[in-house]
């Protein structure tokens, strides 16, 4: 069974997203889709066929398939039920970073390439946000990896305590920011506008259609629960396994779906409560989450703790 935890966030990421839209259209008192509407859209994308710009290079064919490639291997990377697993040995978290970085790469690139103004705004948007994102996120997760003596995901979560520190604290608030930035959700971006002047990661693949897009939403979706999986692992790792079996998985299974579902609610209250900014304010929300991360691993150093 832990050789196929990853599976859990492939096939349930798309219901994530659905859970999290779903609480916000009842927030603001609206009906809303139902929570499988995410997979019924794919479904719906798999079976259209694909328009395709005649001035695109075999790299707006190839990025759907690397972006969607680094996404799965991600998540080979977090434990999630029980933290012996074969793929552990990989998890990492400077590799985990990196293979996000591949992926967003190439969704850049492949904005880029179908020489457009909206894909052009969205890339540079993208990587000008992954400049001010990655080093928090490193900050902020390293200041766990001290504590564990590992950069290693499985060790990390293994290292930790019930009971927080000041620097965790710290850590767990940056990496929240950095969260929200990653999965473009408000109030860094709207993932429910199609509004071209605001757009970060719907600008990027505005271009594709069918199959190729479907890829990429799923790719998206899988990336988010990856980062909520993450943030579980490292700050909230009470109820994980530490052995193997299908008996020993049960209870943990349950616990992860009521802190999954639990990151759901704060996500949707945080975009209910909250809007979109400006994306020349973004710099100083971000800088900020970056200031936190830095207070925490300095706090950490200082005290021990």
């Amino acid at each position: 069974m832990e050789y196929f935890q990853f599976l859990i966030i492939i096939f349930f990421s798309p219901l994530v997203n659905g859970v999290i839209k779903k609480m916000k259209a009842n927030m603001q008192g609206r009906v809303g889709a139902g929570v499988l509407q995410p997979y019924y859209d794919l479904l719906r994308l798999f079976k259209k066929g694909m328009v395709v710009s005649t001035v695109t290079s075999w790299i707006f064919a190839v990025a759907p398939y690397v972006v969607f490639t680094s996404a799965a291997a991600a998540a080979l990377l977090v434990p999630i039920l029980t933290t012996q697993s074969v793929f552990s040995i990989m998890g990492d978290v400077i590799v985990l970073i990196a293979v996000f970085a591949l992926g967003r790469f190439f969704m850049a690139l492949a904005g880029l390439d179908a020489g457009t103004a909206f894909g052009g705004e969205g890339s540079s948007r993208e990587m000008t946000v992954a400049i001010l994102v990655e080093p928090m996120m490193m900050l902020a997760l390293f200041t766990a990896a001290i504590t564990a003596g590992s950069t290693n995901i499985a060790l990390i979560a293994d290292a930790q305590r019930a009971l927080y520190s000041p620097s965790h604290l710290l850590a767990l608030a940056a990496l929240m920011v950095a969260i929200t930035a990653e999965t473009g959700r408000v109030p860094v971006d709207n993932p429910d506008t199609h509004l071209e002047l605001t757009m970060i990661h719907e600008g990027m693949i505005l271009e594709y259609s069918g199959r190729n897009l479907a890829l990429m939403e799923w790719a998206h979706y899988i990336k988010q629960m990856v980062l909520f999986t993450l943030a579980i692992d490292i700050f909230l790792p009470a109820g994980i396994a530490r052995t193997t079996g299908a008996g020993a998985l049960a209870l943990p299974a349950v616990v992860y779906a009521v802190k999954i579902l639990g990151l759901c609610i704060v996500m949707a209250v945080v975009e209910s409560t909250r809007a979109k900014v400006r994306f020349f304010q973004l710099p100083s929300i971000l800088g900020g989450a970056f200031v936190l991360a830095f207070l925490s691993l300095v706090t950490h150093i200082m005290m021990g703790k």
